[in-house]
Parts: C-alpha cells; structure tokens; sequence
C-alpha cells in the first residue's frame, strides 16, 4: 500500500494510506524514515516516526510494510550492541561513520555468520509445524529450528551453514529458516508459567540476605540523582547467576552506555570464566535518540530476552531506566494529544508497565524445557519523590522493591539500599532455598541481623536524647556491632575484589560478625568492665 504525507508535526506524522493496521510500520519520505501507527482516524494514520523528520515535506509517499515492530531472532544476538530497532551500532559505524544515518537499516544479524547444523532429520520425512528439525552450535547454546510448514523435507543441511541462508528445502519448494522473526509488542508463547522457587544471585549481600530476588521475578530499585542506579544496575549484569543478560540502557547519557561497554569488554563471567561479553546483549538508545525508538527499545529487549528464555536458559533484563521510557510515553501521548492522566502521564501508564511485568516468569516452554526470564528496573523519580506515578505503579506489579536512599548514598554507602524501606516478596522461599543448599542458619543470621539492626535505630533515637555514654554497657555493645553490619556487611566496593559476594561467603562474613558479638555479650555478662571487652574491630 502506498500513500503520501498529510501533516508533520515533530515525531508526528499524518499519512494518507488506506488500508493501515495499528502498530503496522511504515516508511515515510524520500529517505525512507520508519514510523509506526500509532492511530487510525477517518481518511488518515497517525504515525510515529522512530527517526529524526527533519527535511521531511508534506505530499512525500508513505509505504506500509504490512506489518508490525518486530525482532530477527536466532545465533549472533549474544555480545551485539542494537539500538531501540535492533539495528546494529557495530556495523551502522562501519557502513555510515560515528553517527546513524537516516533510513540505514542493516541486518540485525551478522550475514556473514557460520555455525555448525546438526540434523535430526533426513530428506522425505515428514514434519509438521512446530517440529524440531535440529539444532544450530553457537558456542554453549544451542539454537532450534523449527519447521515453519507441515510437509515433506526435500533436502537439508548438516555441518557448517549460514544461519541468514536457511538449512534445506521443502517439497513445496519453501525453505527452512534457521532464523525467526517475532513481533516484539506480542509475548511469546509457552506451555505452562511455574512458580518461581530459585534463586537470582547477584553477588550483592544486602539483595541476596535480605531482600532475595528469584530467577523468573521482577524488582525495582527507584532512587534519586546520585544513588548509584547505573553502578548497581551494571554490577548486577557482572555477577548475576544467569546465562544470558540483556542490558537495556533506555534514555541514559551516551557517556554511561560508552564507560559500560568499554568495563564489560575487559571483564569475565565469575560463574563461568568466560568473556563477560559472550553472554550480554546490549540495547543502547541513549538520550539524544528519537523518543519514540526509545519507547520501542524496552520491547525490543524483552522480545529477545524471551527467545533465550525459550532455549532453556535463565535470562536477566536490565533496564535503566524505565522512567525514561515512561517519559517517552509521555511525550508520545502528548502529541497524539490524549487525556492526560496524572502528572501527564497517560492514562493507560499503569496497564502498560503490568503488561510488560507479566512478561517475565519461570516458564515450560513449547519444547518442553525450563526457562526463566527475570526482570530488574530502575526507575529515576523526579526529586527522589517515590509517590510520583511510574513508581506506585511499578511498585503494584514487582516482586521485589529496592530502595535507594539518598543519605546512604551520600554517606559512600553502596550499594545505598535502604534496609528498613526496601521488602521481597520471593524472601520465604529463597531463605529455605539458601538454608538448605548454603547454609542451616541461613534464616536465623538473616533474622538476627535485621533484629539488631532494628533495634540499633530504636537507640540511636534514645543516644540523640542522652547521648551514647547514657546507654547501658550492652546498648553500647549492639550498636558498635550494627555499625560494623552496616560498614562491612552491607557495604560493598563496587569495584574492588569485594564487589561480588557468593553466597558461601556472605553467610561467613555474617556468621563472624553475629559470634564475636555473642562473645563479648557473654563476657560482659560476666561481669568484664567495658575496657575490658574483646574488641569487634575486624582482626
């Protein structure tokens, strides 16, 4: 369908083009920009160009492609950089220098890529669609391909293949794709959602202790300017006990993105001693990208996350932040000039984050293997306001909320985790995971930890009035050891040798600190005088 260019206005485009679905793409002007539908009115489409207009003019053409926003899946995602599109940053530097032209849309996937095809079939069976025909080799994962027709095989490969050219034929005539494409706005299906009971280790102690995350959860860490949103975000994808992450750096500065991608080259899997690289996919749409590709990025990552997901794997998404795509959304809304709802945000805000949430979840998939697809988000409130809109609406959906607090931050705490604020809702099931596969007093050192770090902020309220040489001996004792929980325990450097924390080691540290107290409790029970207790200074 063809059809020509009624009105601009900024992002926003009116095509004349009968005939248009909503969320189909199409190109617009002679540079061939994409936008998508994102309304549809009596004679005209409203759409929403992912590129820069600027030189478009009124009565261009407009194309429909005919479909909507979608993703190519398949081997050569993983240690690949896409923007919001998945166009691919590497090779759109390559092909038109440091900045992207418009209207450039390579290949999502290398065309040059070669894997080995191992067949499970042979020429003249016959299949029916959705059957396994075999599995392509990218290093340890092992990609499907999946017979896209019923019908009879008239030839197929085995060996080393192009992914981008198939593996065989069908007796029709129609080929066998190694690749799929997938809509990104539309969840992928799978059998049966499980229960999440495993779980999501990332290496920091007052998440995996406190307030556990479960592979197939969801969590949020909301924070204002200068809580270390990005640094916890990218430690987090470093240590996190998944096969694959995608990191999804939505809105952020340039500069973030760069320091990101330069650590993460020099880096390797603790779990694995393998590149780090190898099992991250970066989605990069930084701040100075269109608003609209922006919104798009956070589906474009979730749809490539869910096809890892699929292959058996445990898979962590990442965005930072979600407020900036909520923000997108804003300005999207304002321009189609819908109601607005509170703050301006759209009505229809809250719906739209529950629907992406609902996404992730441990899951039987199609073939009948076990995947998960855990989600972490940060959210940037304006002011540090956690009352604002994408926050409580966040905070209905997520399983985990983490927060970050300012004075914490200010203070060098990291990561600045509020431990009296923050809650998880995966806690019970992970604390009988971790005291049955770590340690039996897993559950009592993590009680007995947030009992005195409760009752040390009931006496430092007391300490303000009296002061702390007003306190009793014990008193004194409890909160001298609170602070070594908060300074040693909690605490963590975030680039240092302590920035990942295994379990093992984290009921250690905890286990030490809990029995030198228990010690010189006893002792002053006794009778020892307070010069005389052992000291809680570490050594």
């Amino acid at each position: 369908m063809t059809g020509r260019i009624l009105g601009i206005a900024g992002p926003t485009v009116a095509v004349d083009l009968p005939g248009l679905r909503l969320y189909d793409l199409v190109q617009v002007g002679e540079s061939r920009l994409i936008g998508e539908a994102v309304r549809l009115e009596p004679g005209r489409a409203i759409l929403q160009v992912y590129e820069d207009t600027r030189g478009l003019a009124v009565g261009e053409p407009a194309v429909s492609l005919g479909r909507p926003l979608t993703v190519q899946l398949g081997p050569g995602l993983l240690s690949g950089m896409y923007d919001g599109l998945q166009r691919p940053l590497e090779r759109l530097a390559r092909l038109t220098g440091p900045f992207i032209a418009t209207g450039a849309s390579p290949s999502p996937l290398d065309p040059e890529l070669r894997c080995r095809f191992t067949s499970e079939r042979k020429p003249g069976d016959v299949v029916r669609t959705g059957d396994c025909l075999g599995e392509l080799h990218e290093g340890r994962f092992r990609h499907p391909v999946l017979a896209q027709v019923s019908g009879t095989i008239a030839a197929i490969a085995q060996g080393e293949v192009n992914p981008a050219q198939g593996v065989g034929l069908m007796a029709d005539g129609s080929g066998i794709a190694a690749c799929t494409v997938w809509p990104v706005r539309h969840p992928r299906p799978c059998l049966k959602k499980l229960s999440p009971t495993l779980p999501l280790v990332t290496g920091q102690r007052a998440i995996d202790f406190l307030f556990p995350m479960a592979r197939g959860g969801t969590a949020i860490f909301p924070g204002g300017f200068g809580t270390g949103k990005t640094i916890l975000e990218q430690n987090i994808a470093k240590f996190a006990s998944v096969d694959v992450v995608v990191y999804v750096g939505c809105g952020e500065r340039g500069n973030e993105m760069a320091e990101l991608l330069e650590e993460f080259a020099g880096l390797s899997d603790p779990w694995s001693n393998r590149p780090l690289m190898e099992r991250t996919v970066v989605i990069a749409n930084t701040s100075n990208m269109p608003v609209a590709a922006r919104e798009a990025s956070i589906y474009t990552a979730v749809a490539m996350a869910e096809y890892y997901r699929d292959l058996g794997c445990h898979v962590l998404l990442l965005a930072d932040s979600i407020s900036r795509w909520a923000e997108a959304l804003r300005e999207i809304s304002a321009s189609l000039e819908e109601m607005p709802g509170e703050e301006s945000y759209p009505t229809y805000l809250s719906s739209r984050l529950a629907a992406f949430f609902e996404r992730a979840g441990t899951v039987r998939t199609l073939n009948g293997r076990t995947g998960s697809l855990s989600m972490i988000l940060s959210v940037s409130p304006p002011g540090g306001d956690f009352t604002e809109p994408v926050t409580q609406a966040c905070l209905r959906t997520a399983g985990a909320f983490f927060m970050l607090d300012t004075s914490l931050a200010h203070r060098r705490h990291f990561p600045a985790i509020n431990w009296f604020q923050s809650y998880s809702l995966y806690t019970a099931d992970m604390v009988r995971h971790f005291s049955g596969e770590v340690s039996g007093e897993w559950g009592e050192l993590r009680g007995r930890c947030q009992d005195l770090l409760q009752r040390e902020e009931t006496l430092r309220e007391v300490a303000e009035i009296v002061g702390v040489e007003g306190l009793q001996d014990a008193d004194r004792l409890l909160m001298r050891l609170a602070e070594r929980i908060r300074e040693e325990f909690l605490c963590q450097n975030a680039y240092g040798d302590d920035a990942f924390s295994p379990p093992e080691r984290t009921v250690a540290l905890i286990r030490e600190l809990v029995e030198r107290y228990d010690a010189a409790l006893a002792r002053l029970k006794e009778g020892a005088l307070p010069d005389e207790l052992p000291s809680t200074e570490a050594g």
